[in-house]
């Protein structure tokens, strides 16, 4: 399964290892309006963007799936998602306490 890390300032990073995900998840310490989150998305445009506030949000805008959403979530939980994503465990992710919409 291939995977696409989109760090929050615009880097983007081919199937990202796991301090490539920590790393992208850090940067959200800094706070930045413009640029509130980063994102991994798969080869079939399933995405799991992340927020400094602990927002993620679950979508495939190509098959018009979801947004669903969870808040606060700790950033171990955020990497375990996406591991989840990177892995291709689709299924698994729709498991989780998701609720629907973008808040």
């Amino acid at each position: 399964m291939s995977a696409y890390l989109t760090k929050r300032w615009g880097e983007g990073i081919s199937d990202p290892r796991m301090e490539d995900l920590e790393a992208a998840l850090a940067e959200l310490d800094v706070d930045d309006p413009e640029h509130p989150d980063c994102w991994l998305a798969d080869e079939h445009d399933w995405t799991i963007s992340a927020f400094g506030n602990g927002r993620v949000i679950l979508e495939n805008p190509e098959t018009n799936e979801g947004p669903w959403h969870m808040r606060d979530v700790p950033r171990a939980q955020i990497i375990e998602l996406w591991n989840l994503l990177q892995r291709g465990w689709i299924d698994d992710l729709k498991q989780q306490p998701w609720k629907s919409g973008y808040e």
